[in-house]
């Protein structure tokens, strides 16, 4: 199954990279005339209600969806990250002060305090990256302030601290490397989470803006024609749910590489 899943992610990578070539139409190329059009030969997926092509405007989705996955996510591993490992490392009040803050945040629902930080900065494709990866930030925290307490204490810790090595060397070139692993595990899962948030706040109207082409928000503009168009909304949708899926089996397998007992 993890194989399979990075096949698919490795296909829509390619379709990301490769849009302008492989993609029949531009994302917002119009003909009136074949507005609604169903599913037929020269229009694989259908046509909008601007006579816009469907798969065009999918593949050329999966380049902001993949883009906003990443971006978010190391927004989030690199504030969150850092957070947790400085308050692993030191301990103390400073551990407690910045995980209840943390707890303060994860007590708020993920997609809530994405939609709370987009609302404040405005929309757009930055603002939602940084949404996002605000959002995600607590969880990174918690995950990396538990990968560094079981490393830090090991003897050769204290072997490095006793020849004079700084906190920060120590940090990053003994304690990262071997706390990284589920890190790398919850990163995976994190760009998953990144998209399916990326489409619901497009959805809501709260990300990408018209008439640029993102899976999210084609799902929105799609709903008034769900009773005789169901196509419009059932193409994104699924493009949606297969690369979350991807990406969800592509980390359970990193995870049962990382860590065999872990399998079921």
């Amino acid at each position: 199954m993890a194989v399979f899943g990075a096949i698919v992610m490795i296909l829509l990578i390619l379709c990301a990279l490769l849009a302008p070539l492989i993609a029949p139409y531009g994302y917002d190329d119009q003909d009136a005339s074949i507005a609604k059009q169903p599913p037929g030969p020269g229009h694989p997926f259908g046509t909008d209600n601007f006579g816009r092509d469907i798969l065009s405007r999918i593949i050329y989705g999966s380049q902001i969806s993949l883009q906003v996955g990443l971006i978010a996510v190391a927004i989030g591993l690199l504030i969150g990250g850092t957070l947790g490992t400085v308050a692993a490392f030191y301990g103390g009040k400073f551990d407690t002060v910045i995980m209840r803050f943390m707890d303060v945040l994860m007590a708020i629902p993920g997609m809530l305090l994405a939609i709370a930080i987009a609302a404040s900065l405005g929309t757009g494709l930055r603002n939602m990256m940084i949404a996002i990866g605000l959002a995600n930030a607590p969880g990174f925290a918690r995950v990396a302030r538990a990968a560094v307490l079981t490393v830090k204490d090991n003897e050769y810790i204290e072997a490095a601290r006793s020849i004079g090595a700084g906190d920060l060397r120590i940090m990053l070139r003994h304690i990262l490397p071997n706390a990284v692993a589920p890190i790398i595990v919850q990163s995976t899962l994190g760009v998953a989470a990144a998209i399916l948030s990326c489409a619901t706040l497009s959805f809501l109207g709260m990300g990408i803006q018209p008439p640029q082409a993102e899976w999210g928000a084609m799902l929105s503009a799609a709903r008034q024609y769900l009773r005789y168009e169901p196509y419009m909304a059932v193409f994104p949708g699924l493009f949606i749910m297969i690369t979350v899926f991807s990406l969800n089996i592509v980390g359970d397998g990193i995870r049962d590489a990382i860590d065999p007992r872990l399998k079921d």
